[in-house]
């Protein structure tokens, strides 16, 4: 073992060839979120502390449920790509696989559950 050279011990270790996209994705719903953050603050600041009929009647508008709706979808699936990230820099092993389909059916699960909140609201 000690004739090998540092490339030989390395292989078969190498890069899943998913880094770069993961990436990408993480920064492209970066600045989805750095525009619609604000966006979402600006529709829902109007209504906040309203009565539940204002707040069905704004929402009943496309505007802010679709504004509501994205930056929703957005959010979580930024949230699983970072807890992906940080789930494969400090685990190994099952409890990894077990951690990461875990925050997967959590977000898409919140994203679910928002979805159908902002359904009821708006209908």
């Amino acid at each position: 073992m000690a004739y090998l050279t540092d490339r030989k011990r390395a292989a078969g270790l190498g890069s899943a060839k998913s880094g770069t996209e993961h990436f990408w994705h993480m920064q492209v719903s970066s600045v989805a979120l750095a525009l619609l953050i604000p966006l979402f603050v600006f529709t829902f600041g109007s209504i906040l502390g309203g009565t539940h009929a204002e707040v069905t009647a704004a929402f009943a508008r496309p505007w802010p449920a679709i504004i509501a709706g994205l930056t929703l979808i957005v959010s979580f699936v930024h949230f699983r790509n970072g807890a992906q990230v940080m789930i494969e820099d400090y685990t190994h092993g099952l409890t990894r696989k077990a951690l990461i389909v875990g925050v997967a059916c959590l977000s898409y699960a919140a994203i679910a559950t928002g979805l159908f909140a902002l359904v009821r609201l708006a209908l």
